[in-house]
């Protein structure tokens, strides 16, 4: 008696323990069920992300050559000029920056690194480079959500292309004419920059490929969805 009682037991204790294994394999289920649409969007947003880095701020692509003041965006004589002569107590001042970018200005007059990446604190200049920034975004994610136009994907390459090639042409330039002046980090950046940019020249043809052919799949698949898709639907 006793013993058939023990089994009783136990197969109560069986019973409810398989009742509670069932209980959390059922709740697991559902927060599993639940999750798994976050999961594949999160996945997807991920992949969306992996087509193609974004650009980086222009600003970090190349070192300031100078200090931010008037003199960096055209307003009065040369900013750091090499022809400044140091005070008597020059063991204690900072040496001016050798780079004169007045100069360089007058060999690269319409480079971009004079409207996107010389040093300046002109509050309303800041304010323009930030509006264009954030159109140049605005338009990129336009190319990476298939919604831009042949001629968009084409005029943002255009301008990736340009700011690669003006932002080269400044470093090499400043290279050639300071660079034994430089200090070695600050010439190391302008070396970096160059091969920065000249990388991202290299996969432009590329990038504009794969956003044309994303753009063309998009429309085939519209396109298709129309003519499947009921009347009154399209």
């Amino acid at each position: 008696m006793r013993s058939t009682c023990r089994a009783a037991y136990f197969m109560g204790m069986g019973e409810d323990l398989r009742s509670k294994s069932l209980l959390w394999l059922a709740v697991l289920t559902i927060l599993a069920l639940i999750a798994a649409p976050w999961i594949l969007r999160l996945r997807q947003e991920r992949s969306l992300q992996g087509m193609e880095t974004p650009a980086p701020r222009l600003s970090t692509l190349i070192p300031a050559a100078g200090p931010a003041d008037e003199t960096a965006t055209g307003g009065g004589g040369g900013a750091g000029t090499s022809d400044v002569t140091p005070p008597s107590d020059a063991a204690s001042t900072p040496r001016p920056h050798p780079v004169d970018l007045s100069h360089l200005r007058e060999r690269l007059p319409d480079n971009l690194y004079w409207r996107m990446g010389a040093p300046t604190t002109d509050p309303e200049e800041l304010r323009q480079r930030e509006e264009e920034e954030r159109s140049w975004n605005t338009l990129y994610g336009k190319v990476l959500s298939n919604t831009a136009s042949e001629a968009e994907i084409h005029a943002y390459y255009a301008h990736r292309r340009q700011v690669s090639e003006d932002f080269m042409a400044f470093a090499a330039l400043v290279l050639e004419e300071y660079g034994p002046r430089l200090p070695e980090t600050e010439r190391g950046l302008y070396e970096l920059s160059i091969r920065m940019h000249h990388s991202r020249l290299e996969e432009l043809p590329q990038r504009i490929d794969e956003a044309l052919a994303r753009k063309h799949v998009q429309e085939r698949r519209r396109e298709s969805w129309r003519r499947s898709a009921p009347s009154g639907l399209e």
